[in-house]
C-alpha cells in the first residue's frame, strides 16, 4: 500500500484498510525494535516538530521514532518560531516545506494544522489539536489488538468528556474499524451531532454500532473502558465545574462491576488525574495496559512517518 506524500490530520481521510496497514506496520516496527533492529527508511529526512502545547508522549514518540529510522527531528517550540504571530501560518508552512521533509504539529486550532498541510507541500501529521488526536487512536488500537487479537466486534466504552478530541477521534476510528463504540457522558458534553451522523455512516459500512448515552449501565458487556482527563489543556478554569458534572462517570470498581465481564481492561491516554476520572487503585491495576498504550505511541507514530515519507 502506498501512502507516500500523504498527511495525517484525522482518521476521516484514511480508509479502514489504510488504518489496518498502519497498525500492521507498527507491529512489525515494534517487533524489530524489541530485537534491537533499527532502520534507515528516514535516512536523510529532516522532520520539524512544532509544539504550541507541551507534551511527553507525542514529543518523545516523534523524536525517537525519527532517530530510530535514521532521520533528524528538529523541535520548534512556541518561543522558537513566529507561527501565526509575526508571520502567517501560510508563510511559515511554505518556509518549512522548503527545508523539511515532514512536519508534526501539536497545538490548539485544527485549522492551523490544515493550513500547514495545504501550504507546506510536505506530509503534515497531527500530534493533537483541540478537535482531534489521531496518532493516539492508532496507539489505542494497537494496544487493543495486542490484548484481544482483533478489533472487529469489540465493545469500547469511552467515559467522561464526550466532546473532546479523544472522544471525537475514538468515534471516527472505532466506527471505521468495526469496534462497537459507546460515548458515556453527561448530555451537555456529548459530541457534535454532525460528527455523530458522519460516524454512523462509517458504522453502516463496517457493520458496527454507535451509542451516545448518559446512562452508566451502558458499560455492560464492555471489553475496554477508556477515560481521559476531565479538563483538556486550556480549560483549567472549568475544573471545579467539570469535577462536579463528571463525578458520576469516574472509572472505579463500581463502574467496572457493571460490565459483567472478567476480562474488561481499562485504558487512559495520559496524563491521568488519579482521584478524578479514575481511581488510584483501578489505574494501578491496569497500569500494564495503560503504559503499553503509552509505549505504542512511539511505534505507531514511527509507522506513520515511515509510510508517508519512505520510498
Amino acid at each position: 500500500m502506498n501512502l507516500r506524500g500523504r498527511s495525517f490530520l484525522t482518521l476521516k481521510e484514511y480508509s479502514s484498510e489504510e488504518i489496518a496497514y498502519l497498525l500492521d506496520l507498527a507491529m512489525k516496527l515494534k517487533e524489530k525494535k524489541k530485537k534491537g533492529i533499527l532502520g534507515d527508511s528516514l535516512k536523510g529526512k529532516n522532520i520539524a516538530l512544532i509544539f504550541e502545547k507541551p507534551s511527553t508522549r507525542t514529543r518523545c514518540a516523534f523524536t525517537i521514532g525519527c532517530i530510530d529510522e535514521g532521520g533528524h527531528p528538529e523541535y520548534l517550540g512556541s518561543e522558537d518560531i513566529q507561527l501565526g504571530h509575526k508571520e502567517s501560518i501560510e508563510d511559515t508552512a511554505r518556509v518549512l516545506g522548503r527545508m523539511f521533509d515532514g512536519i508534526q504539529f501539536r497545538g490548539f486550532s485544527h485549522e492551523n494544522v490544515e493550513k500547514l498541510a495545504k501550504y507546506s507541500g510536505v506530509p503534515v501529521w497531527n500530534g493533537l489539536t483541540d478537535s482531534y488526536h489521531p496518532t493516539q487512536i492508532l496507539a489505542d488500537f494497537l494496544t487493543l489488538k495486542e490484548q484481544f487479537g482483533k478489533l472487529e466486534g469489540l465493545k469500547l466504552v469511552y467515559v467522561g468528556d464526550g466532546r473532546n478530541n479523544m472522544a471525537n477521534s475514538l468515534l471516527i476510528g472505532s466506527s471505521k474499524m468495526g469496534i462497537n463504540i459507546t460515548i458515556l457522558s453527561p448530555k451537555s458534553l456529548w459530541p457534535h451531532e454532525e460528527l455523530i451522523n458522519m460516524c454512523r455512516e462509517y458504522a453502516q459500512v463496517s457493520g458496527t454500532s454507535i451509542e451516545i448515552t448518559d446512562n452508566v449501565q451502558a458499560v455492560e458487556g464492555a471489553d475496554a473502558i477508556y477515560t481521559d482527563v476531565w479538563c483538556s489543556m486550556g480549560e483549567e478554569a472549568l475544573a471545579a465545574e467539570r469535577i462536579q458534572l463528571l463525578k458520576p462517570y469516574q472509572v472505579n470498581d463500581q463502574l467496572l462491576a457493571r460490565t459483567g465481564k472478567a476480562h474488561t481492561i481499562v485504558l487512559h491516554c495520559l496524563p491521568a488525574v488519579k482521584g478524578n476520572e479514575i481511581t488510584y487503585d483501578v489505574f494501578e491495576r491496569f497500569s500494564d495496559q495503560i503504559f503499553d498504550q503509552a509505549e505504542n505511541r512511539m511505534h505507531t507514530i514511527k509507522a506513520i512517518m515511515v509510510a508517508t515519507l519512505s520510498q
